[in-house]
Parts: C-alpha cells; sequence; structure tokens
C-alpha cells in the first residue's frame, strides 16, 4: 500500500468481514482522538487481545505487520489533523475532501485500466441500482451514451431480474450498491456471470463473497464515520468514481469520443429547434 493514501476507509469498507475480536481493534483505531503509545503491547493490553490478533489484523488490510499498519496509520491521522485545523472550512467542504481522499485510498491499480478496457470491448452495457444508486446508474446512461457506449439502466427489481434473461458474455453488467445488500443487484451480477459477461459492483461493502461473480470489485467510500451524517448526498462516491471512469474511458481516445459528444449535443438541438418550430 502506498504511503499517501488514508487506511481509514479500508477499516471501514472490511468492517463488516472483520471477526469479533478485528472489529474491537478497528473501532479503536476509527474513534481514536489523539495519537499516543500505539505499541503493540500497549495496544493489546488495552483491547484485551494478544499481539498475534494485532498483527493478523494488520495483515487483513494489506499490511505486513502491526508495525506497518501503525505506521501508516499515524501519517494518515496527522494529516487529518493538520487540514481540521485550516482556517475558514465548512463541515461540507470537510465531508467532500474526505469523500475524494477515501475513493483515491481505496482504488486498486490498474482498476479503472481494466474496466475501460472492457467498456471499449463489450457490445452493450447494462447498469443497474435503486433508490439513490438508481440514479447515479441513470446518470450514467446519460453520460456515456452521449459518447458512444451502448447502455442501458434498469433501476426496478422486476426490470432488473429481468434483465438476467439476455445477457451474454458480449456484454458488461455494472451493479450499484452501497450497502451491498440489495438482493436484485446481486441476483443481476450473479447471472451475468454465470452466462459470461463482465461484471462490476460498485459498493462501499468489502465482502469475499462478492469477487466469487465479480471481476472488478470497485470500493466506494463510507459515509457512516462522516461528521456531517445525511448533509451528504449518497450518489457522491459513485458519482465521483463514475468521473474517474468517464476521464479516463475519453482519454484513451479522445479525439473519437469528442467528435460523438458533439455529434449527439448536435442532434439534440436540432430536436429543440424542430419543436420550436411546431409550436410557433
Amino acid at each position: 500500500m502506498r504511503e499517501e493514501k488514508s487506511i481509514m476507509p479500508v477499516l471501514e469498507v472490511k468492517y463488516e468481514s472483520f471477526t469479533p475480536v478485528e472489529k474491537n481493534i478497528a473501532d479503536f483505531f476509527l474513534k481514536n482522538a489523539e495519537i499516543g503509545d500505539l505499541s503493540a503491547r500497549r495496544i493489546a493490553g488495552a483491547l484485551y487481545v494478544s499481539e498475534a490478533s494485532l498483527s493478523r489484523f494488520a495483515k487483513k488490510c494489506g499490511f505486513r505487520g502491526y508495525r506497518e499498519f501503525v505506521y501508516q496509520y499515524e501519517r494518515s491521522f496527522q494529516a487529518a489533523r493538520d487540514f481540521m485545523g485550516a482556517e475558514n472550512t465548512t463541515e461540507v467542504f470537510e465531508n467532500y475532501r474526505e469523500i475524494m481522499e477515501k475513493t483515491h485510498s481505496l482504488l486498486e491499480d490498474g482498476q479503472i485500466h481494466r474496466i475501460v478496457k472492457q467498456l471499449y470491448q463489450k457490445k452493450r452495457v447494462i447498469v443497474c441500482g435503486k433508490g439513490s444508486s438508481g440514479m447515479a446508474a441513470q446518470e450514467m446512461e446519460i453520460r456515456f451514451m452521449r459518447i458512444g457506449v451502448d447502455v442501458d439502466s434498469v433501476c426496478e427489481d422486476d426490470r432488473i431480474r429481468m434483465q438476467s434473461v439476455f445477457l451474454d458474455k458480449s456484454m458488461m453488467v455494472m451493479g450499484f450498491s452501497l450497502s451491498g445488500e440489495t438482493e436484485s443487484v446481486l441476483y443481476l451480477l450473479r447471472e451475468a456471470h454465470a452466462r459470461g459477461a463482465f461484471t462490476v459492483l460498485m459498493t462501499s461493502k468489502d465482502d469475499p463473497r462478492f469477487r466469487d461473480y465479480c471481476d472488478e470489485l470497485v470500493l466506494l467510500a463510507s459515509r457512516r464515520y462522516l461528521s456531517g451524517g445525511n448533509i451528504i448526498s449518497p450518489q457522491l462516491p459513485i458519482l465521483l468514481l463514475l468521473d474517474i471512469i468517464y476521464n479516463a474511458y475519453v482519454m484513451k481516445d479522445r479525439y473519437q469520443t469528442e467528435a460523438l459528444h458533439g455529434n449527439t449535443l448536435r442532434a439534440l438541438m436540432s430536436g429543440e429547434r424542430a419543436a420550436r418550430t411546431e409550436l410557433s
């Protein structure tokens, strides 16, 4: 794990997969308000766990051991405190900054490139979600359709389930579920994987079972520990990732995608002119 990335979002997305002992350790580091003696001996004693448990916990979070975990934790802690001490910051701005930082920390190297490659190769893309995730799915359809991607969004349980009948290996299926518990979305991804489609799940829940039927598991920043509570739109983590994917897709063949985008805008404008002519 690269040093410039925060480890807090890693703890958040892996939290549900931790054992009770590991959750106890994670709770301490997520809620800790000051840097003190974080040695394995002191923390093990304070939490009534073994030093071996601390080591296993650190390795489950992607570190070589507890010492490396603590080193990165202290760096992340200090960086967050430095920002919070800045003047004229607002609660909303801080929450936005935190989501962006977490998104950067959770991105796997090469993951966006692999997804963009599939967007270019697959003949059709189905993107699904419900509620706020469904609104993000519709946003993806509108944006990517304008640059030549054959994409459809499905946002209702019945339509999501019916879509599974028409899947094959020429397609890509993307599911959005912040909770990781939207059964119709998970159902479509399982069916898509079984039929040979390329599958992507965007979620804030790092459940190892998802990897059984998702070719790419994109972890989203969790809002659980943000100070702003519900003042931040739940769509934001998804939309931020879509912006990153969109930019990478456009940059892969910028001339062609900009030309397609220009053509779609001209088609929309011509439709508007025709409608005004009919009204006049």
